[in-house]
């Protein structure tokens, strides 16, 4: 499969399944993944940590300016750094899950957010996954996805990754905050979490991880067709 110069673009919300789909589709491709979630997690992170409050727009955008963030590619997978510190595994606390939503949403967050990651699309060749991805971050990808599920197998989703990791959950509790980020998410000024007209819709639900990635590999199969018969 020739796969040159290609972008493929996944939004969705909260535990639609973005990231293990995206990195299931790179792997399979032999593309770049660019957890762009990740980027906001890492800010999330260093915001709570110099205890800026959430809402602190020019705060958060001066410390943001300040920040390092690498992604890189190791053997277990891709690393985050932020300032130098591996924070893969710290980024995924329940503290700043609960509040990147809030840091995210600030318009000059967004726009220095959105320069890096269309700086690491612009060679192609990427999976980027992420709620704006196919709508502002790289509108022009060949392939865009958006991927969907309830609220309740999310939520059964979101308790099943803690429960593995070890971290408490609480599944009511859990459901609560999905929604509340997906107001968030959705509601936001910048950049909101909303499907781009060109996507194609995939309900996850009912579906195993491997078939949504079958399912979008079909749809970068379909683009590279068209491409070698034009």
């Amino acid at each position: 499969m020739n796969t040159k110069e290609l972008a493929v673009a996944i939004d969705g919300p909260a535990a639609a399944g973005k990231s293990t789909v995206a990195k299931l589709v790179a792997s399979e491709l032999a593309y770049i993944y660019i957890d762009t979630g990740a980027m906001y997690r890492a800010l999330t992170l260093k915001v709570l940590r110099e205890q800026i409050p959430p809402d602190d727009d020019q705060a958060i955008s001066d410390l943001l300016a300040k920040t390092d963030m690498q992604l890189e590619q190791g053997d277990s997978g891709q690393h985050v750094l932020m300032d130098g510190e591996d924070v893969t595994e710290a980024i995924r606390s329940e503290y700043v899950t609960n509040n990147v939503s809030h840091v995210a949403k600030h318009a000059s967050v967004r726009k220095e957010m959105v320069q890096r990651q269309r700086e690491l699309a612009n060679k192609r060749s990427v999976v980027m996954d992420g709620r704006d991805i196919g709508t502002h971050v790289i509108p022009d990808a060949e392939v865009k996805i958006f991927l969907k599920a309830s609220v309740e197998e999310r939520a059964k989703r979101r308790y099943d990754e803690n429960v593995k990791k070890g971290f408490t959950a609480d599944f009511e509790k859990l459901k609560e905050e999905i929604e509340q980020r997906d107001q968030i998410d959705s509601k936001r000024e910048v950049a909101p979490l909303v499907k781009a007209n060109d996507a194609i819709e995939l309900d996850t639900t009912d579906l195993t991880i491997n078939q949504v990635a079958a399912s979008v590999l079909e749809e970068v199969s379909k683009v590279l067709e068209t491409r070698r018969d034009g």
